[in-house]
């Protein structure tokens, strides 16, 4: 073989192995995962992400062959575990369970964020969404928003709305609802619902904006009442309840949802992959099902996708810096 046909067959060679290369994205997709898959829930075990987180990691880890492993890191509103996910390598091997507060309201609400949650992280998928209830002790004489707003407004000074901590969701959604009824009411912050709850519970707080699943045992046990629903749309958990937007509050459109985010830079191939995968978790008969035992609805199959979820992500940092901001809660 003559020494020129010998280069063009090594160039020839040369061209094949950087298309080869050039294909290689497809192939290491189709090699994720290799190892452990960790979920970053950026609250204390117990809390109601980490039950969520734990609930979707046991099926994702079926579908995947490879372990889905939940690492509770919590601190500063959740911030801690949400920053090492953001300042994390972008290899697809480590996602946060983010929310409303983490990946949203905290944006606005701290003066120096320890992440940017619209430019550190890729959104993957929506996963469910939690009403938030406004629940009242059982002897508080109101049934109603009306009666609620005129009742408050006779009797501020003597009453006290509850929070599950300074700043949570419902923090803002309560000092929401008590600046619409233009009431000067005593905010009292709990490290958690469940304090906050016992305490109505006893009658020393009046009023709370808790999520669906840490109230719907005090509410079946009729130890509570809840007279509105602060999303837009009514929960399953409770039908006969009327919204507050029904009831004259026009802009109360308060719930909280969460939202699987991989780190920025995360290839794209893993981001669709770890949707796929949410996409079937979702839609297991097993899991649906025991997403009703802790009041979280899934998300319908038409807002599982990396491209809703950017969007939504977008509007939702935009809709609560507007709340916040009226509010002149600034946390450091």
């Amino acid at each position: 073989m003559s020494h020129n046909r010998i280069s063009t067959l090594a160039a020839g060679l040369t061209a094949l192995a950087t298309m080869a290369m050039a294909a290689a994205p497809p192939a290491l997709a189709q090699a994720w995962p290799s190892r452990h898959v960790t979920m970053v829930v950026p609250f204390a075990a117990g809390s109601a992400s980490d039950g969520l987180g734990r609930l979707l990691a046991a099926r994702m880890s079926e579908i995947l062959g490879q372990q889905v492993i939940v690492e509770n890191v919590g601190g500063a509103g959740g911030m801690v575990g949400v920053a090492r996910v953001a300042r994390s390598e972008p290899d697809g091997y480590q996602f946060v369970l983010g929310g409303t507060d983490t990946l949203a309201q905290n944006q606005t609400l701290y003066r120096t964020p320890q992440y940017n949650a619209l430019t550190d992280f890729v959104p993957v998928a929506l996963v469910g969404d939690q009403a938030l209830m406004l629940v009242i002790r059982k002897d508080l004489p109101v049934n109603d928003l009306k009666e609620m707003t005129a009742y408050a407004k006779a009797n501020f000074a003597k009453m006290q709305f509850a929070s599950s901590g300074l700043g949570s969701a419902s923090h803002l959604t309560c000092a929401q609802l008590t600046k619409w009824m233009d009431a000067d009411v005593v905010h009292v912050s709990y490290r958690g619902s469940g304090p906050a709850l016992q305490d109505m519970i006893a009658g020393r707080i009046d009023y709370f904006c808790s999520l669906a699943a840490s109230a719907m045992p005090h509410i079946d046990s009729k130890a509570l009442r809840t007279i509105a629903v602060m999303s837009k749309t009514k929960s399953p958990f409770v039908p006969d309840v009327k919204t507050a937007q029904e009831q004259g509050l026009p802009d109360m459109d308060s719930y909280f949802w969460s939202m699987a985010a991989y780190p920025k830079g995360t290839p794209r191939e893993f981001v669709t992959k770890l949707a796929q995968v949410i996409d079937q978790t979702l839609d297991t008969p097993v899991i649906q099902e025991r997403l009703k035992t802790i009041a979280v609805v899934p998300q319908p199959k038409d807002k599982r996708s990396p491209e809703y979820a950017q969007k939504f992500v977008e509007a939702e940092v935009a809709k609560w810096a507007t709340i916040i901001k009226a509010s002149g809660i600034v946390l450091n």
